[in-house]
């Protein structure tokens, strides 16, 4: 123990006596409008050294000798600018001011914002060792985006799953969503859905961010959980002046003739001597809209496919989505920061669903078809008179970022997160007739028909009453994070490095806790005539006018019946409808990690590291057969433990041919962990229809190698192409397993049809990306003008090992990814036609191929302007979905429609005022 404690205090004498030779030297770098420019260059030639500035336009050296230093600053589309320093064993602060470049004829480079947020957003995707796309805000702005999702799916490689219209679920080179991640600054967002990891990108709006970071190779500092790359939100921070942003806009959506609102509004700036930076920023956007919506179940086979099921839904929704953002930065001095941000992001959806639906449609004579039932079902809810869908994620952090004796960075951080989702009396009302015959027109696939005979569907004299029932949802995660990063520099000079350790503890809880209950009237209501109905038949539905929706019970009397009166309605728990689908999850990991990055020549670096994740989990499900069930007593809990260790290493090359030009080199390995609910031990018995549904908590986490090569080529005019290919080498994925013959040992002599989430084998993931970012100013007068933005993704898939079926795509693997965009900027005018392409993929495997379900391939039009009227003051207009784009679902073959859902375009207009 003695020599131990001579040991630390030599170690300290030592590093005191280093600190009073050496000092270091940090600052920030911003544009003439005071705003951050990350990805900027210092240079101190001298020394050979060099370091890029963070998104903030931050940056350090440390451990620099005592004595005298030129500094050169850097950047695309930016002038030089040098400055001399003396270091004398403390740290000096040196800040850069970077004006616009000009070019051959004396005319200013970046004219517009829209180029300054371009030229940003490209010296950081320069300036990092990794494979990255950035989006800063200044371009998010330029496109009609009015959340994260949809600003996402303008970056190469990146397809969105869609609700309700809006951009929800992000694919990343063709990885299906729950093989991603979304972090904002760099951990993990929890999700508010109950069954999965997946983070809603509708629920953030873009104006509370400053940059997006698409990670499409992991460093060994990364959270290892994002096998087809990480979205990384980046949130604003003061710079040195006082600004102020506001925005507001309104808008119309055909699809109902109803309107939009969208308010927001950014406050920063520095008080206390600048010791103390303050953002705050808010955001409310209101939305009146609807879809047109038909669905289709398929039987018999590719050559006699018939409609087995038909649902019309007619869709009202108003969407409320609010968000604010408080971002603290106190500057105790030039060598210790620290850092306080809060996120808390709302939506509420209320929801009104007109659902006609013929089940069970069987031939039962040769062209005869009859349909069991035919049911009408309103879903509304007591809020408002429509069931309310409320989803909230808050997020606290606060950090540190320390320079330690002039040599040593430090940076810390804990956190807390929590993401819920609560449906509240949630209601349905249904009112059916039985046995009903029906024509099948199958003339047009894509659109067939099974429409009933006779009035008697429709006849609500003759409806008789299905169900009444009240749900009541929430889910919630809770996430409490912790970590520290260490970095060290090595060697200077030519053969500069750099280690850099640091650890991660995450601890995440999830639970879902829904209840269901039936009432039964005790007089009356017996017929669909006995209560206040309407026809909610739209003229123009706009999946056909052949589609008629016909009578329902009135929504607001649904949401006005007092069902916890015992006097009016008898109830009953159903237990099948929540106790399988309830649960508690917990899930610890522990990571540690280390990396160096090192320069082998003045062209070429290297850097290689290893990550190591504990992951340690605790699930609890039921066990219940639904059937015979009673009360909770029959529900039998399941427990459920399991932990596992994964090792990731990394090994990345970045060759500057020139200063403009480089090539990136990788080998590097990632996981992604199973869904919360697809680890829950339970078991969902259904011993009347024969069918067993269960859980899997020893499934394994997916292991992916991944192999990437990738060219890029910046123009000093402010643009790029770029190029690359990538193969991903993924074990142990997911996918549902079924089986028509399972036994279970309670029911001897009986078989199951049995489902459950298995792992695969190996699915093999080829591809390659293009894409070309260019202001057009070699063209002559005002085509100079002119900016092209396209990238194209190519991504094939090979999944082997899912019991049963032959090789087969990966589920979620999208093959052809398209974006283009054209634009006309001067300095006070920018107007913009975008495109947005993903092809079909498989989206759920069935039993055979025909049988298996399709995401249908989307193509979105969106035009916008904007119009400086003086400085700071600017007119917008955006229009947005202008093919009518639906979201579509096909079965087994193109032409089997299993879902086509229409939401028509929109628009809006507004003013952004900008001091």
């Amino acid at each position: 123990m003695k020599t131990l404690k001579l040991f630390i205090l030599s170690l300290f004498i030592t590093m005191v006596s280093f600190a009073q030779s050496k000092g270091s030297i940090v600052g920030h770098v911003t544009d003439a409008s005071n705003l951050p420019i990350p990805g900027a260059v210092i240079i101190i030639e001298s020394l050979n050294l060099s370091v890029v500035t963070d998104f903030n336009g931050d940056y350090a050296f440390v451990g620099i000798a005592n004595g005298e230093y030129t500094l050169k600053s850097s950047c695309l589309g930016c002038k030089d600018l040098i400055k001399t320093i003396k270091v004398n064993g403390a740290t000096v602060a040196v800040n850069f001011v970077l004006d616009s470049a000009l070019n051959e004829l004396d005319e200013v480079v970046l004219k517009g914002s829209n180029s300054k947020g371009q030229a940003k957003a490209l010296n950081k995707q320069k300036s990092n060792f990794n494979i990255t796309n950035i989006v800063a805000a200044d371009q998010v702005g330029k496109f009609p985006d009015a959340n994260i999702g949809d600003a996402v799916k303008r970056i190469p490689g990146i397809a969105v799953q869609n609700d309700q219209g809006e951009a929800r679920n992000i694919i990343i080179r063709g990885m299906a969503p729950q093989l991603n991640s979304v972090t904002l600054n760099g951990e993990r967002i929890p999700s508010a859905e109950g069954d999965n990891r997946n983070v809603q990108m509708d629920l953030i709006p873009s104006d509370m961010i400053q940059a997006v970071e698409v990670n499409k190779v992991l460093t060994s500092d990364m959270e290892a959980d994002a096998i087809g790359g990480s979205v990384n939100l980046v949130t604003r921070r003061a710079g040195e002046k006082t600004r102020l942003t506001i925005t507001g806009a309104y808008g119309q959506n055909p699809v109902r003739n109803t309107p939009l609102y969208n308010t927001s509004a950014v406050v920063a700036g520095r008080m206390f001597n600048n010791k103390l930076g303050a953002v705050l920023s808010t955001s409310l956007q209101s939305n009146d809209f609807g879809s047109d919506n038909v669905e289709f179940e398929w039987a018999g086979d590719a050559n006699n496919a018939v409609v087995s099921g038909q649902d019309i839904r007619r869709y009202d929704v108003k969407r409320v989505r609010q968000s604010v953002a408080l971002n603290l930065d106190y500057k105790i001095n030039n060598n210790n920061t620290i850092f306080f941000n809060t996120v808390l992001n709302n939506r509420k959806d209320w929801e009104n669903r007109y659902r006609l639906e013929i089940k069970d449609i069987e031939e039962t004579a040769p062209g005869v078809y009859t349909a069991d039932e035919v049911v009408r079902e309103t879903k509304g809810g007591t809020n408002d008179n429509a069931r309310l869908e409320e989803q909230e994620i808050q997020k606290f952090a606060l950090n540190g970022e320390h320079i330690l004796f002039n040599s040593v960075k430090l940076n810390w951080k804990t956190n807390y997160s929590k993401a819920s989702e609560t449906r509240p009396e949630e209601r349905y009302i249904a009112y059916k007739t039985e046995s009903v015959d029906v024509t099948q027109d199958l003339s047009d696939l894509r659109f067939p028909n099974a429409n009933p005979t006779g009035t008697d569907f429709n006849n609500p004299s003759v409806l008789e009453l299905d169900e009444i029932s009240e749900e009541n949802q929430y889910t919630e995660e809770k996430n409490y994070g912790a970590k520290f990063d260490l970095e060290i520099p090595m060697l200077k000079g030519a053969y500069e490095n750099t280690l850099k350790i640091g650890y991660r503890y995450k601890n995440k809880e999830k639970s879902r806790d829904n209840s269901y209950n039936e009432y039964e009237p005790v007089s009356g209501m017996e017929f669909m005539s006995d209560v206040p109905y309407s026809d909610k038949t739209i003229d123009g539905f706009l999946a056909g006018d052949k589609y008629k929706s016909g009578n329902f019970v009135n929504e607001d009397y649904l949401g006005g019946l007092d069902l916890k009166n015992s006097n009016l309605f008898d109830s009953k728990s159903i237990l099948k409808e929540f106790i399988p689908v309830n649960y508690n999850a917990k899930e610890q990991v522990n990571a540690a990690y280390g990396m160096v990055i090192q320069k082998l020549s003045p062209k070429l670096s290297a850097m290689a590291g290893l990550r190591v994740e504990r992951t340690d989990l605790d699930y609890t499900g039921y066990r219940i057969d639904v059937e015979t069930a009673q009360d909770l007593s029959d529900a039998t809990k399941i427990e459920a433990s399991k932990n596992y260790t994964n090792f990731l290493p990394n090994l990345q090359f970045k060759y500057s041919l020139q200063p403009n030009t480089i090539f990136r080199l990788a080998y590097s390995t990632s996981i992604a962990r199973p869904n919360y609910y697809d680890l829950v031990p339970y078991q969902n018995i259904n011993s009347d229809d024969w069918e067993f549904e269960e859980g899997n908590s020893n499934l394994e986490a997916s292991y992916s190698n991944n192999f990437d090569f990738m060219f890029e080529h910046y123009f000093s005019s402010v643009g790029i192409i770029s190029g690359g290919v990538f193969f991903k080498n993924i074990d142990n994925f997911v996918y549902t397993y079924t089986e028509d013959d399972f036994v279970d040992a309670a029911y001897p002599g009986e078989t199951f049809e049995y489902s459950q989430q298995r792992n695969g084998e190996v699915a093999k993931v080829y591809g390659l990306e293009v894409s070309v970012q260019r202001r057009l100013d070699f063209l002559p007068k005002f085509l100079k003008n002119l900016n092209v933005y396209l990238n194209y993704t190519y991504t094939d898939s090979e999944a082997d090992g899912i019991e049963g079926r032959s090789k087969l795509a990966l589920a979620g693997a999208v093959k052809n990814m398209f974006n283009g965009s054209l634009a006309y900027e001067t300095k006070k005018l920018t107007v913009r036609a975008s495109l947005n392409y993903a092809g079909a993929y498989i989206d759920e495997y069935g039993d055979e191929d025909f049988e298996d379900i399709y995401y249908d391939a989307q193509m979105f039009l969106d035009v916008n302007a904007t119009y400086e009227i003086v400085k700071g003051l600017r007119l917008f207009t955006e229009f947005k979905n202008l093919t009518n784009q639906e979201l579509r679902y096909y079965q087994g073959q193109k032409d089997l429609t299993a879902q086509a859902e229409y939401y028509n375009f929109n628009w809006n207009a507004g003013v952004k005022y900008n001091f």
